[in-house]
């Protein structure tokens, strides 16, 4: 059900194939929102499009159906090919923390900044703890947005 506008829903519709990666590496999806897209890819097997080559695992799914909505229309797809590339071990605390930090950095304009900056320094404790390198990273490049927007309220 993504929202319109928006680069999912347009790929999707046109055509009308997708990729579902599964992956652990929290850059990719901190990097999603910060302007990082570019991954390694590797060719899909049944259908025209990539695969994440850091994905644990990925499914290739065909859309079949769509019920119309002006704001999130719902998008039916069946898979056609899956495959497990790799174990999920499931995510550590820094892991976590990223991926919540990411949730919060993509609701800037819709949570109060207060809330957000408490919420951060919850997160940040997980994050010391267990981080390694890829977390500080992915960590860094959403508390740069976090700045800039900041930066951007009070001017």
């Amino acid at each position: 059900m993504p929202f319109r506008p928006s680069t999912t829903l347009n790929n999707l519709l046109e055509n009308k194939t997708a990729v579902i990666n599964y992956c652990d590496d929290v850059r990719i999806f901190a990097g999603c929102l910060t302007g990082r897209r570019d991954w390694p890819l590797q060719a899909a097997k049944k259908i025209n499009g990539q695969v994440l080559k850091a994905a644990l695992a990925h499914t290739e799914v065909e859309l079949v159906h769509i019920e119309e909505d002006a704001l999130r229309p719902k998008l039916f797809c069946k898979a056609v090919h899956t495959v497990n590339h790799a174990p999920f071990r499931g995510f550590n605390r820094a892991q976590f923390s990223v991926l919540e930090a990411a949730i919060l950095v993509s609701r800037l304009n819709m949570i109060p900044l207060a809330k957000i900056e408490t919420e951060l320094d919850y997160l940040r404790i997980g994050l010391e703890k267990t981080a390694g390198d890829r977390e500080l990273e992915a960590w860094g490049w959403l508390m740069t947005v976090v700045d800039n927007y900041k930066a951007g309220v009070s001017a």
